[in-house]
């Protein structure tokens, strides 16, 4: 275990997790990290060794995961790449962190309190808004990445990732130890937790795990589907949807013990889902694929996206507009349907 702490580069202005949680199984993802990995026009080469390197086109690199807080936007990305927007993704600044390994995950339990993960197993946390990172976390010999992490409050989580890997800390990210999905060594890409508690893994192969006693025991559900999931989305109590490869949404009602699947149209990959401020499901994905239902009956039509561009994550802004990450960085849409 590697513990650093690095402090927070200065402003820097926007110039102009790969799926979200399924970075490492898609080859035309992984030639454009090696196109970013052998570029060093981008970078400083006199930056500290093991710290992410300040780039004047960072908000313009792979971004995969994204969340919003009440006082901005993270976004991670390639290269160890953390950046933060206080004004709806208009401008960016980029924050410096103790690793230059591609992030794919993060998430803030409040304002001061947040983690991010990624390759080589790494896991950052912050305690204080983002402004430094200590690293808690990594095994630089382990070629699985991690690729989702997901807080029940300050102390208690879980980071899943490739061939099964799962970790587990009660402790705030300071310790971590494994822990057993299954026996089978399917990618692990995102967890989620459902309103009445339960928590669920979607999973490469069409798995879906279900925990309903927080994380101590988990099994298998039967899958509507043998296609990779990339992301869960809890509805209320019981109901929720599933989605992943080739536009495929499934829906259950029952905590998963049954499916039925939801018409989308389009065949492009969905990588992430949120619930809008206005209670419609919207879903992401490759192709700039932007798809928004009604929770009460499930059936999803196609809006505007970012051309062509594919979208790795997606939020929501106060403003009721939408930003989009991926891989031309971040994009503003209007959300005006």
């Amino acid at each position: 275990m590697n513990q650093e702490t690095y402090s927070a580069a200065g402003p820097m202005h926007r110039a102009g997790r790969c799926l979200q949680r399924g970075l490492c199984q898609f080859p035309s993802v992984m030639a454009l990290l090696a196109v970013f990995w052998a570029s060093g026009a981008l970078f400083n080469v006199t930056a500290q060794a093991g710290f992410s390197v300040p780039a004047r086109l960072a908000p313009r690199s792979l971004l995969i995961d994204a969340v919003s807080i009440d006082n901005g936007i993270w976004t991670v990305g390639e290269r160890g790449h953390v950046l933060f927007s206080s004004d709806h993704g208009r401008t960016w600044r980029q924050v410096q962190v103790p690793t230059r390994t591609t992030l794919t995950a993060v998430t803030f339990y409040d304002d001061r309190t947040g983690w991010a993960v990624g390759h080589e197993a790494v896991i950052l946390r912050t305690t204080d808004g983002g402004e430094s990172w200590i690293r808690v976390h990594d095994e630089p010999d382990d070629d699985r990445p991690l690729l989702d992490i997901w807080f029940q409050d300050a102390l208690n989580g879980f980071a899943v990732g490739a061939y099964g890997l799962c970790l587990r800390t009660r402790d705030g990210g300071t310790s971590w130890e494994p822990v057993r999905i299954s026996d089978d060594e399917w990618h692990l890409h995102h967890m989620a937790r459902s309103k009445n508690g339960r928590l669920y893994i979607a999973a490469e192969a069409g798995h879906i795990y279900r925990s309903d006693d927080g994380g101590d025991t988990w099994h298998s559900l039967p899958s509507p589907y043998n296609g990779s999931f990339f992301g869960i989305l809890p509805l209320n109590e019981d109901s929720l949807i599933v989605f992943g490869l080739r536009g495929h949404v499934y829906r259950s009602d029952d905590g998963g013990d049954t499916w039925y699947g939801l018409p989308t149209n389009t065949i492009a990959t969905l990588s992430d889902g949120i619930i809008l401020s206005d209670g419609r499901i919207l879903l992401a994905g490759l192709a700039g694929t932007l798809l928004v239902g009604q929770e009460e009956n499930t059936s999803f039509e196609s809006i505007p996206g970012p051309g062509r561009m594919g979208i790795w994550a997606v939020v929501q802004t106060p403003e009721k507009g939408l930003v989009c990450f991926g891989e031309r960085g971040s994009v503003r849409l209007d959300l005006d349907r």
